[in-house]
């Protein structure tokens, strides 16, 4: 597989996810699905998930693909859809919730199936926080359970980490914590800090200062020279300005590893290679992006709830290449007030989501941004 460029955007996103139910058994704070006990009335059957998976891997470059949700675990038919997308030749991330169906016999399933790669949620390093956070008293020890089933699986983690006031100065604390989590043989290869959107019941959780985001990425960058896995940031790529001025390079792709000898799992793939030695993509919402919900509804992005269309009736393709919103949103130039004028649209662009979410316009200015264009330093400690 080879490496994508910015131009590939126009027509190929990197990332398809597919919110295969808003059923889940948590009640997590900062949800964007405000995900429920019980599957949707209007969740794709599994007939049209598959058309579904199949319209995915006809893109011009196969994307990746995420079944998410909700939890993907509530689906009785996960392993089927999951065994279709392999056999269509997509790499496949699963983020189950941390609950009883996350056994080990369900992971170790949805391996058999073709799974690739795992995303699993830890928003703490202590179960008094994280238990909170999520809404169910047990989730930090089951999650820290699907971690170490998953090392000895032999299926790389990424962990999702959401960032809001509560848990903020836990940012140093977490990045120890998951250190012990990769122990010997590997675990955690990829640390993601989402960074809150107000969608969802997010709109209940405070999410930090604009000024805090430097001080947090600060530590990011810290750990991400230091630490055994990779780091980066979801709905903040300002993240990859604040890297570009310390004369580092953000990783924003996943790149294919060709075998166990060369550092990956063996006739699979990780997303979790570290690539330094290239200029970052700019891939943000709609842009590399695309999101489609349990109903069939196309959006640019999960968190930037835009209906561009509606699956069976819209193709995916079609959506992706010719929408105007999409359309609008792969070109930086389009970009409104110091997102538009900023000499780092094109790799950052600020995060669609939040535009839309504070101010209505998805092309608006980045919200929770401090940089000003052309200033020589924007990190004031903390």
């Amino acid at each position: 597989m080879l490496s994508y460029s910015p131009s590939d955007f126009n027509v190929n996103p990197l990332m398809f996810y597919y919110e295969v139910t808003q059923a889940c058994d948590l009640v997590c704070k900062h949800c964007r699905a405000s995900a429920q006990e019980k599957p949707a009335d209007d969740e794709l059957a599994t007939g049209l998930s598959l058309r579904l998976i199949e319209q995915a891997a006809s893109f011009p470059r196969k994307p990746h693909i995420c079944f998410t949700g909700g939890d993907p675990l509530k689906r009785t038919d996960i392993f089927t859809l999951i065994q279709h997308a392999a056999h269509q030749g997509l790499s496949v991330a699963l983020t189950p919730s941390a609950t009883p169906l996350a056994t080990r016999q369900a992971l170790e399933k949805a391996k058999e199936a073709g799974v690739q790669a795992f995303g699993i949620s830890l928003d703490a390093p202590s179960a008094e926080v994280h238990d909170a956070f999520r809404g169910f008293a047990g989730s930090f020890a089951k999650t820290r359970e699907m971690i170490e089933t998953a090392k000895e699986l032999q299926v790389p983690v990424q962990v999702n980490t959401s960032i809001t006031r509560r848990n903020f100065h836990l940012i140093d604390a977490l990045a120890e914590y998951l250190e012990v989590c990769c122990g010997e043989g590997g675990g955690v290869m990829m640390w993601s800090v989402f960074f809150l959107i107000p969608v969802g019941r997010g709109l209940e959780e405070e999410r930090i200062m604009p000024q805090e985001y430097e001080t947090a990425f600060a530590k990011l960058w810290h750990h991400a020279q230091t630490k055994p896995f990779a780091v980066k940031t979801t709905e903040a790529p300002h993240y990859r300005r604040f890297v570009l001025r310390q004369g580092g390079n953000p990783l924003d792709v996943p790149r294919p590893f060709r075998s166990a000898k060369d550092g990956g799992i063996e006739n699979g793939f990780s997303p979790f290679q570290r690539v330094r030695s290239r200029a970052p993509l700019g891939i943000t919402d709609g842009r590399g992006v695309i999101f489609v919900s349990h109903n069939g509804k196309i959006y640019p992005a999960g968190f930037l709830p835009v209906v561009c269309g509606q699956f069976p009736q819209d193709s995916v393709v079609d959506v992706y290449q010719r929408h105007p919103v999409f359309m609008a949103l792969q070109n930086p130039d389009n970009y409104q007030g110091r997102c538009g004028q900023c000499e780092y649209r094109y790799v950052c662009g600020g995060s669609r989501s939040r535009a839309f979410a504070v101010t209505g316009d998805y092309l608006e200015s980045e919200p929770d941004c401090v940089y000003e264009t052309g200033q020589d330093n924007v990190y004031l400690g903390g």
